[in-house]
């Protein structure tokens, strides 16, 4: 087969390293790709949103599968054009069509998606301009803190915890009146906050059958010890150790059957990855979040964990025929330590020389905004370089990562030695 992943951060490195692997593949094409996504097939210098040119490059290649990365490309509907178009029509694009992709593009779509399927989930409204008074008073009924939630896509940064109701009144106001979030917080969601800690679920469906793939839980933080600002994630583990076998049937009983039965029962057809964000209160789970896409850098402590051929499965999404194929997932503990440039996730430099990188040996590196320059190795974001390890214990997997996150080089760069330490 010849397939195209979309996309170039961590994640798309990760699918790239995976779909290698498989005795199917014949030739692999990712756009745009970075500097790592090299070693594994062809980058093609195409934008993630670039639906025709994607179609073309596809046509001229003889694509036989897509795999969409990022989210933005899914939202903006890149399975429905390929749906829309007789000359590749016949292209699977494993990634929802635009209205399943609203479980992630609209906050307001998935709570009421999760309302009208009994899916266990914080209490919340939603308001807009035309209520924003409303919302005002209902803020005064609720306890502190509060969470407010921009409706649409705003970067990872649309979800503000509020200490008091002053600075929920506020924030608010900044959001739907002041477009604080840009056309994101037209609408806001106001939300009980949960009390836990927080994982993530990963499910393959073919809109009909799934397979629960391993669960992961990342840091956001910037800091050690989950201090400073939110960053797109600075590290992962799976499994984790506090979802055990009775947490995850909870899961799989009360929210991915409901999910997938509830999209079923909507009529929205669903072909892909579906992140679950769950808080473990008190042993219960509830949902935080919906994507629609796998996460980053999640993505790269999972995969090494699967055993079976990603391909097979990924054919089996596109044929209907998910339940025959063959699924199996590693005992060993994959641990992921993301390398960042300095002063993420606030301004960076980037266009650094990244060196030793061949001096890792026990652990892959996945690499996530870099890009190839005169046969060297640039710094090309705020996230750079994902380091995983697999080990037979949590312990031995966080020191390798952390160790070999250490001997990669570049100037400015910072990652956090501590991913991981608090489950031990």
């Amino acid at each position: 087969m010849n397939i195209l992943i979309i996309g170039s951060g961590g994640r798309e490195s990760a699918f790239a390293y995976k779909i290698a692997q498989s005795k199917k593949l014949d030739k692999l094409f990712i756009a745009p790709g970075n500097a790592g996504t090299l070693a594994y097939g062809e980058n093609v210098p195409l934008k993630v949103t670039d639906f025709e040119g994607q179609a073309q490059f596809a046509l001229d290649n003889k694509i036989d599968l897509i795999l969409v990365g990022p989210e933005e490309p899914l939202v903006k509907g890149i399975h429905d054009y390929f749906l829309s178009r007789e000359d590749i029509k016949h292209i699977p694009v494993i990634g929802p069509q635009q209205e399943g992709a609203q479980l992630e593009g609209s906050k307001d779509f998935s709570k009421q998606f999760m309302q009208r399927h009994q899916i266990p989930t914080a209490a919340s409204r939603s308001f807009d301009r035309s209520n924003l008074e409303e919302g005002l008073a209902y803020l005064e009924t609720q306890n502190l803190p509060i969470v407010l939630k921009a409706d649409g896509l705003a970067a990872g940064k649309g979800v503000l915890i509020c200490e008091s109701l002053q600075e929920a009144k506020d924030e608010l106001k900044a959001m739907i009146a002041d477009a604080k979030f840009g056309a994101a917080s037209d609408v806001v969601v106001v939300e009980e906050f949960l009390k836990g800690i927080e994982l993530s679920v990963f499910v393959l469906t073919d809109g009909t059958s799934y397979k629960v793939l391993p669960s992961a839980k990342d840091y956001k933080r910037i800091g050690e010890g989950d201090t400073g600002l939110n960053t797109g994630g600075m590290g992962s583990i799976s499994p984790v150790p506090f979802a055990d076998e009775i947490f995850l049937s909870k899961v799989e009983e009360r929210i991915i059957k409901p999910t997938v039965d509830g999209l079923k029962k909507d009529n929205i057809p669903y072909k892909g990855f579906i992140f679950i964000g769950l808080m473990n209160v008190g042993g219960e789970p509830f949902v935080i979040e919906y994507n629609v896409r796998m996460g980053d850098p999640e993505t790269e402590s999972v995969l090494p964990r699967i055993e079976s051929d990603l391909v097979d499965l990924l054919e089996g999404v596109a044929q209907g025929n998910l339940d025959t194929r063959s699924y199996t997932v590693s005992s060993k503990t994959a641990v992921t330590v993301m390398l960042v440039s300095g002063g993420y996730p606030g301004d960076y430099e980037s266009g650094k020389v990244i060196s030793n990188i061949e001096n890792v040996k026990e652990s892959i590196v996945f690499h996530a905004g870099t890009k190839e320059q005169n046969g060297e190795v640039l710094s090309a974001g705020g996230r750079v370089i994902a380091v995983t390890t697999l080990q037979d214990t949590l312990f031995d997997a966080l020191q390798q990562a952390t160790a070999d996150a250490g001997r990669i080089y570049f100037d400015g760069k910072y990652f956090r030695r501590d991913i991981g330490f608090d489950l031990i």
